[in-house]
Order: structure tokens, then sequence, then C-alpha cells
């Protein structure tokens, strides 16, 4: 289940909510006329909805990498701008820059050991830090349809939560490791990532730091 399928049920952009260390889960405040609570939980692709106190709906979904595949193209959502340098880690700039260009370096690493592009299973992306970058990157709808996005704020999140999966879960295979799905499906990831990093940009970001 996607945040935009899940959004066309519930009427309305959810969003996502908590680390999604364990679980996927999404809230809303809406359920479009004529689909009742039932009809969510019975829906494919989700595992629980809950309706809080306040109202609102948690709704957990059984996949939540799904979206990945979505993310192969996206238009031009903003045009953010960040210094170069210091190339440092206290400078959010190179920590967007080089999340960009570690996406696009994975890209050229996996085709150069031959991980397949075809065949992307979106349960393999099921470890920590795989989640954390499927969370950031499953705020998009919800963000679009905010009047106050704050583009550069969730491009500057997204970035540090793809350093920590590229760091501890690597998308291409290490030493003498066999290529496997799951570097094919983090090389998905990392895609995404590349495409939503690129689609905030005032400039395309660079393929080498």
């Amino acid at each position: 289940m996607t945040p935009d399928r899940l959004g066309a049920l519930l009427g309305y952009p959810p969003t996502p909510v908590g680390t999604w260390a364990e679980a996927a889960r999404y809230i809303s405040p809406l359920v479009r006329a004529g689909v009742s609570i039932e009809d969510l939980r019975a829906a494919d692709g989700i595992a629980d909805v809950e309706i809080q106190p306040s109202g609102l709906l948690l709704v957990t979904v059984t996949l939540p990498g799904e979206h990945v595949a979505e993310l192969e193209e996206l238009p031009h959502l903003a045009s953010c701008t960040w210094p170069d340098r210091p190339r440092t880690w206290d400078n959010p700039g190179f920590v967007v820059k080089y999340a960009y260009s570690r996406a696009v370096a994975v890209a050229r690493w996996g085709a150069q050991l031959e991980v397949p592009m075809s065949g992307f299973r979106p349960e393999l992306l099921d470890g920590v830090e795989d989640r954390g970058v499927l969370r950031m990157l499953a705020e998009l709808p919800s963000r679009r349809s905010s009047r106050d996005p704050r583009w550069e704020a969730f491009a500057e999140r997204l970035a540090g939560a793809y350093h920590d999966a590229h760091e501890r879960a690597p998308a291409t295979p290490v030493g003498d490791e066999p290529a496997g799905e799951v570097h094919t499906a983090r090389l998905w990831l990392a895609r995404a990532v590349r495409v939503v990093l690129g689609a905030l940009s005032a400039e395309v970001p660079p393929d080498r730091m």
C-alpha cells in the first residue's frame, strides 16, 4: 500500500508517523465518503486501522516499500539551495549534496558489479535503516498538499536517513558477497532518494564529491 493509494482511499493524503522501525503507520483525519472503517481494514495492503481518541485514524500498512517503485521520475517540487562549503557534516548543504552523489554512485557501482535492477522486491527493504528512508519518502504526498511543505528541512532529513542506510545497509555487495535481491531493492531505494533530492534542488546536485 503506497501513500498515494492510501490517500485515494481516505480522501486525504496520509501522514507517516513513528520511526517505522517495526511497523509502517500513517495517520489521517478523514475517510472518503462511502468508505467505511471496515472497508479500509479489508483493503489489500492494510494490516490494521485504529480510531484514536482524537478521532484520527491510525493505519498500518503491510508493505511500506511499495512506493519506491513510484519514484522513478518526479516533477520538480522546489528550488532549494544549500551552501556547497564547508564540506563537513555540520553543513546541511554538504549532507544533502553528498547524499545525492552517494545515491548516484551506488547505481554506478551496482552496474559494475552486475546487480540487476529487475526483480524489485519491496518486502526486502525491512531493515531499520531501509525503513528510515522509506518513512521519509512516504511524507511526499502529505507535504505536497501542505501550505507549508518545508522542503528544505525535509531534504536534509531524507539525506541524513539515506547516509545511515548507505553506511549500514549497503546497496552493493561487500567483499566476496554475491549480488542478491536485497541489493536490487536497495538500488531502487537509492534511485528514489536521488530522484527526490534532485526534484527539490534549484540546481542538479553533483554526481561526485
